[in-house]
């Protein structure tokens, strides 16, 4: 893998600094790393190498500040910097320890209204295993849900076309599945990757800028899931949609809401495609289908309410 490797990190926006950390330290199960002199919160999964890939802080208005993805090493994002510029893309330069632990940061805004960076360089913190002959967990896999990484981003906002060819054209991502709207030209829905994974990250098109839909967090099988649904009843979480399959990259979850809104989802699963592997498309018809596969069934709360 060179190039863009893999989402690093996203900042939100929550109500009560204290008792969103409780939620995610005590229910999620993310491990807590640092807090800096702007009133941040650092979170990371405990399978996680890096130092943070979850941070909140306190607003008057949830949602999502920016949210970052780490590049192979310094010449790369130089060069990708590069690229953007020559694109018609504007950026600028966060300094090294602005974030916790992070090195320079790329930073631009995407034509959905989203900010969104590139790294290079963050401290590795590791994961409580050691490096010679380690075991399989630890103390810190099994408190709360305890998700293995933060694993994508479902974004909403204007223009995902313009967003598409940034990410394929400059990014090196390559398009997955979407969906096409009712008029069977108009790509409503994105799915994009990196990687091998089904996704690392997603774009819907929506009228106002910016918006987030949820942070997905990685499970290692579908009974930690069903267990995860077990721990958010538990605690009184609400619950969007779940237990339950997606048709789109086949993925299993459950989607919930933190404590100021912000949803989230428990997911395992999906197939491992390559770059050369041909889109899958999703018309409006079987789109119930594409979003929950058992119940074929559009979810007004899943499609309507953003943060």
């Amino acid at each position: 893998m060179t190039g863009v490797l893999r989402p690093g990190h996203v900042q939100i926006r929550v109500f009560d600094l204290e008792e969103s950390v409780r939620f995610y330290r005590d229910v999620l199960g993310l491990v807590e790393t640092g807090r800096d002199d702007k009133g941040r919160v650092y979170f990371k999964c405990w399978d996680e190498r890096d130092h943070n890939s979850y941070i909140i802080r306190q607003a008057e208005e949830a949602g999502i500040d920016f949210f970052g993805f780490k590049v192979l090493n310094v010449e790369t994002l130089d060069k990708l910097e590069a690229d953007l510029n020559e694109y018609g893309i504007e950026t600028s330069r966060m300094p090294a320890g602005d974030m916790l632990a992070t090195g320079e940061r790329v930073r631009f805004t995407l034509p959905t209204g989203h900010i969104m960076e590139l790294y290079a360089e963050k401290s590795a913190v590791g994961n409580g295993l050691t490096n010679a002959n380690p075991g399989p967990w630890n103390a810190a896999s099994e408190h709360g849900i305890a998700p293995v990484r933060l694993d994508h981003m479902l974004l909403y906002g204007p223009n995902v076309a313009a967003n598409k060819k940034i990410f394929e054209e400059v990014l090196g991502f390559f398009l997955v599945e979407r969906v096409l709207a009712e008029d069977g030209e108009f790509e409503a829905a994105l799915w994009l990757s990196c990687s091998h994974k089904v996704h690392d990250i997603a774009f819907v098109e929506h009228p106002e800028p910016g918006k987030l839909h949820h942070c997905s967090f990685l499970m290692e099988s579908w009974e930690k899931v069903l267990r995860a649904g077990d721990i958010m009843s538990m605690n009184e979480v609400s619950v969007d949609i779940g237990p339950t399959r997606h048709g789109i990259t086949r993925g299993c979850t459950i989607y919930a809401w933190d404590p100021s809104g912000n949803r989230f989802e428990t997911f395992m699963g999906g197939y491992q495609p390559y770059p050369d592997y041909e889109t899958i498309t999703w018309d409006w018809d079987h789109f119930p289908q594409g979003l929950d596969y058992p119940q074929r069934k559009l979810h007004e709360s899943f499609l309507t309410i953003v943060t």
